[in-house]
């Protein structure tokens, strides 16, 4: 199957109450967890190639690993660009068989980030390619603290630049390893008055799995980045397989081992925010 942009997924999402998990890769085997997990349950997925991801490997190398995964699934697969910190990021990415990216001017001036990012918009709306956005600044555990996104910058964003997915700041903080985050629903609610963009939250990993349904079923939350949570799945294999395996040093063997965990985690996973009334 080809590989998709996000714009139909989150549409169809926001409609029928539900959200597209937007799953954070590292490398081949993680990547290949993913979209066995999407093919295992039928759900379509987001694969994000983010800043780290995007120093340790090459975008060339990352859009052709991805649009490899994606055009040959049997369920929809977006390849996706997360966290672009300047045009070029995107540009390349559109240039490389990304179907999908996201310019982050979160911290940069409200018309600043409006400029970038309708220039963006503007390069990608005719190869077909998604493009999210972010208003406000999601903060990091331990690190440089959030500031909350105000919903009449948001509405003026949205309408200013065209974006097909908002990246909003609500209460969500990114590299959370315990899922205690407190998200304010009124904000939510707020920033849904003025404008209908499906949102997103980063920080996925943070948030409680019953918050995450219910802000897929009650809200225009359509999309969350998950990470953290899947990193430590493969760590703890990893780290299984060596403890367990003291004379192994293959390793392609070493890393392929993680496969099967992450690919469980990542079913889980997409299953509550598919089918978010069956927990």
């Amino acid at each position: 199957m080809t590989a998709v942009s996000m714009t139909g997924l989150l549409h169809a999402a926001r409609a029928e109450g539900y959200a597209v998990a937007g799953l954070v890769v590292l490398g081949w085997e993680d990547a290949v967890a993913y979209v066995e997990a999407a093919e295992e349950t039928g759900i379509p997925i987001i694969l994000q190639a983010g800043p780290g991801c995007r120093k340790h490997t090459p975008i060339p190398v990352l859009g052709a690993m991805f649009r490899h995964l994606a055009d040959q699934a049997s369920v929809p697969i977006v390849c996706h660009i997360d966290h672009g910190q300047n045009v070029d990021d995107c540009f390349k990415g559109i240039e490389h068989g990304f179907t999908s990216v996201m310019f982050d001017g979160s911290q940069l001036s409200l018309q600043q980030n409006i400029d970038l990012t309708a220039s963006v918009v503007e390069k990608a709306n005719p190869a077909g390619v998604s493009v999210e956005g972010e208003v406000g600044f999601v903060g990091y555990d331990s690190g440089a603290a959030s500031a909350a996104t105000d919903p009449i910058e948001a509405g003026r964003f949205a309408q200013e630049t065209g974006v097909d997915a908002l990246a909003v700041s609500v209460g969500n903080v990114h590299l959370q390893t315990e899922k205690h985050a407190i998200i304010d629903f009124d904000a939510v609610r707020a920033i849904e008055v003025v404008t209908d963009v499906p949102l997103v939250l980063h920080g996925g990993s943070g948030i409680p799995s019953d918050v995450r349904c219910r802000l897929a079923t009650e809200t225009n939350v359509s999309k969350f980045n998950i990470g953290t949570e899947l990193r430590m799945a493969f760590g703890n294999a990893l780290r299984q397989t060596v403890i367990s395996n003291p004379n192994q040093f293959d390793r392609i063997e070493l890393l392929s081992s993680c496969i099967p965990p992450v690919r469980q985690a990542t079913v889980e996973i997409i299953s509550k925010l598919r089918h978010p009334g069956r927990n």
